[in-house]
């Protein structure tokens, strides 16, 4: 099973939500920490780095020598990373998204592509839990091509639970496509809601089974709940707003290891989210 936990915006607790579930897995898992700009699953996992790995995408490189100034590379580059301005088209190595198509359209062999590094992939051993995670390079601007890499790392026949960036861009759907299935983590606030419609449309639009994870519950109302209700989305846990729980999570602790009380409601999600994805129906069925 491959699981994503995502949402419409950040600070609604999908790291917390990751490494605690990832936690009461019981069974190895792999856990892809997939918000390469900013990752922090390692802060709550303390285990053994095992290997560093420098990650790079291949970008166009002119021979001027070759080059007739013919112009189909730029033409063809729906990014904009090749320009012809005068004799010589000029690459922009920050816009490339590393497709190969300007070496195999240039009709005289001018481009060639070299390795432009884009940050590192780290792969930590923690028990039963293999935490995968990137860290984009500083003014690196896509962050894609890096997530692709933590993802290339995934292992077949064991589970994993990637933690995507917040939000609903490029990014988190680099993350969340190929998923068996998406937990969308949100807040019961106006802008918690405003955003879960955001996210539960961009998983629709891939066409992946999803749930929700209302965290906080008890600063709002209860619009989250009736949109769920409304839409016949599954609610697979409720996290009240417990104090204790950030001052665990300031101080880099897992909720299951800070609050023993909690390990009964995460292992109440992972058995929701089983039965959903046994299910793959809109019901609205949860454990009690």
């Amino acid at each position: 099973m491959i699981l994503a936990v995502a949402s419409g915006k950040g600070g609604t607790g999908k790291t917390t939500v990751s490494v605690n579930l990832a936690q009461v897995f019981g069974a190895r898992v792999q856990l892809l920490d997939c918000d390469v700009e900013e990752p922090n699953s390692h802060l709550f996992l303390k285990g053994t780095l095992r290997e560093s790995e420098i990650a790079a995408i291949r970008v166009p490189e002119v021979d001027e020598s070759l080059c007739n100034a013919c112009g189909l590379c730029s033409k063809f580059c729906q990014y904009h990373a090749i320009a012809l301005l005068g004799a010589t088209p000029l690459v922009f190595q920050e816009l490339c998204h590393g497709c190969g198509g300007c070496e195999k359209i240039c009709p005289r062999g001018a481009i060639s592509e070299k390795e432009r590094r884009i940050g590192v992939v780290e792969t930590v051993e923690a028990d039963n839990v293999t935490l995968i995670q990137g860290r984009l390079d500083v003014g690196v601007a896509m962050a894609p091509p890096l997530i692709r890499a933590v993802k290339s790392r995934l292992l077949g026949g064991v589970s994993a639970i990637l933690d995507a960036p917040p939000g609903t861009s490029c990014p988190v759907i680099a993350t969340i496509r190929g998923s068996d299935l998406v937990v969308l983590v949100t807040e019961p606030t106006p802008f918690g809601l405003h955003d879960l419609k955001l996210a539960v449309d961009m998983v629709k639009e891939l066409g992946i089974t999803f749930g929700v994870v209302v965290n906080r519950v008890g600063i709002g109302d209860d619009r989250v709940h009736r949109f769920c209700g409304e839409r016949k989305i599954p609610v697979l846990l409720e996290i009240p707003d417990d104090r204790r729980i950030a001052e665990a999570y300031s101080r880099g602790e897992l909720v299951i290891d800070a609050l023993p009380e909690y390990r009964s409601r995460f292992s109440t999600l992972l058995w929701n989210i089983k039965e959903l994805r046994g299910k793959k129906s809109g019901a609205n069925h949860v454990r009690s």
